[in-house]
């Protein structure tokens, strides 16, 4: 992908935003410093190959998936703890894409990072270092649609080098029949 992105003049690299909690606003925040793009599967072949590649592995449906993201932090770029998914009292959050929550996320490691960058998973007390050709996944909600506290994670600040990533985030809609709903609930304290 970053060969395919260092082709095309076109993508729109900005400052990354966040989206405010109370009012689903999109918009800059000082706890998170990086520029992203957004690409569509239609853009480029390969592009459409990932999507592909995230629904085999994953073994959930593209068809909410937000558009690959793709995230470059320089030095100092950093995103403090957050989560992927919309908290209960977030009631704006995704309503405009009509898809439901954020279900899952996979990031992929574009590039090696000469110092810093980690991503870290405070809760779970682990961290993962960056290496090209790598990636991780993780369930942002549990069966019963209740957010995973445990997947609150951040950015390490980048301290030397770039870090390049792309992220595939997958909503709740049309994952019915391969993630089934249960009433089970998961304990209160790990849930957000």
């Amino acid at each position: 992908l970053r060969r395919l992105i260092a082709q095309f003049d076109h993508f729109q690299f900005r400052r990354a935003t966040v989206q405010n909690s109370q009012t689903g606003a999109l918009e800059t925040a000082q706890y998170r410093i990086s520029k992203s793009a957004w690409l569509k599967n239609e853009e480029h072949k390969h592009i459409a190959d990932v999507a592909r590649r995230v629904e085999d592995m994953t073994g959930l449906s593209m068809e909410t998936a937000e558009e690959l993201q793709v995230v470059n932090y320089g030095i100092g770029g950093h995103y403090e703890p957050h989560f992927d998914f919309a908290r209960k009292e977030e009631t704006n959050a995704f309503q405009n894409l009509g898809t439901g929550n954020r279900i899952a996320t996979v990031l992929f490691y574009m590039s090696d990072v000469v110092q810093g960058g980690a991503t870290v998973f405070p809760m779970a007390r682990t961290a993962l270092w960056p290496k090209k050709g790598t990636a991780a996944f993780w369930f942002n909600l549990f069966p019963s649609g209740d957010g995973d506290k445990r997947t609150r994670h951040a950015a390490c600040p980048v301290l030397a080098g770039s870090k390049w990533v792309s992220n595939k985030w997958i909503h709740e809609r049309e994952q019915e029949f391969r993630r089934p709903c249960t009433t089970e609930r998961p304990p209160e304290h790990l849930t957000a």
